[in-house]
């Protein structure tokens, strides 16, 4: 058996037993070590609110039961490999897998984590995946002056890979003031208010107000990247004033699909191995605010849904 954390109804996590299934020629048995919560996405579910229109848009790879619960969600797991082929045992290893102590997947669904990323960072990767593919969506590129709308742990990777791009300017902007510190440690510019100047904008607050702000920071002909997932929210927008005289374009940006030019050569495997090998920079650890251990994950869910304070990937730790 394996212990399983589990969003039993809208509102209410438990910890409860689960059948492990015998590994066979090539699954893998992984021991968890960390994972990690991914917020937004993960407190949308504990709160019941994914619409039944995407019940299957949103299952996650190895998710198991349906919306709204039970449930068991997630997709940030490190641990190490017990039992599986020669080139995976003993090895850590990256899963798109919920909260669990061990578990069973086939071997080619684990990715292994390279030697210069530390195992209680890899649970970003990710949050990482999902910050190249907006990267790739929104195509900045040499002296761009590039916008990014909230400095959750999604927009703060997004800015971080933005800034290497050859003259571009990169300004994250969030209405905390606290995030400035972590904009600094990651030597990102940062404001709480934008200028209406950007080429390209990546709005990914989560809040229907930041997608407003996102549409006042773009400059004529520019298109505002939307990384954020409201649930079943509804969002309004400023869609007269300037929208349509500066021809503004709104894309969405989703990581379970490749955008079109990449997927004739890039699959979703390539993808997570290049997000691992990007977490190599110690200073992404001012991305982990948090860690608890998995028994207090009933208590802890409420808590980060109710008021998440200052708090960006909060880190499961496993006996």
């Amino acid at each position: 058996m394996a212990r399983q954390f589990r969003v039993e109804a809208p509102g209410n996590g438990v910890i409860g037993d689960v059948p492990l299934p015998k590994p066979s020629p090539p699954d893998v048995l992984v021991r968890m070590r960390y994972s990690g919560v991914s917020r937004g996405t993960e407190c949308l579910i504990f709160q019941g609110r994914v619409p039944p229109s995407q019940y299957d848009a949103m299952r996650a790879p190895f998710q198991q039961g349906r919306f709204p619960g039970p449930v068991a969600y997630g997709y940030m797991a490190v641990g190490d490999v017990v039992e599986g082929p020669d080139s995976l045992r003993e090895r850590s290893v990256f899963c798109l897998h919920p909260h669990q102590d061990y578990f069973v997947v086939p071997g080619s669904a684990v990715t292994p984590i390279p030697e210069a990323v530390p195992a209680q960072r890899a649970i970003l990767a990710a949050n990482m995946e999902t910050a190249v593919n907006a990267v790739w969506d929104g195509r900045p590129g040499p002296g761009d002056r590039i916008v990014v709308i909230g400095g959750g742990v999604v927009g703060l990777l997004v800015a971080w890979l933005c800034r290497d791009i050859p003259g571009a300017a990169v300004t994250l902007v969030d209405t905390n003031p606290a995030r400035a510190i972590t904009a600094r440690t990651l030597g990102l510019s940062f404001a709480t208010t934008a200028e209406p100047d950007a080429d390209v904008v990546f709005h990914a607050s989560g809040q229907p107000d930041g997608l407003a702000t996102a549409l006042g920071a773009a400059a004529t002909e520019a298109t505002v990247i939307e990384l954020s997932w409201y649930g079943d929210t509804p969002v309004s927008l400023p869609l007269g004033e300037g929208f349509h005289s500066r021809r503004l374009t709104i894309r969405s940006s989703q990581v379970g699909r490749l955008p079109p030019d990449r997927s004739p050569r890039w699959d979703h495997q390539r993808r997570i191995h290049l997000a691992l090998e990007l977490l190599h920079d110690a200073r992404l650890d001012a991305l982990i605010t948090g860690e608890t251990p998995f028994d207090a994950m009933p208590a802890l869910l409420p808590e980060l849904c109710a008021d998440a304070g200052n708090t960006l990937c909060h880190r499961i730790t496993y006996a």
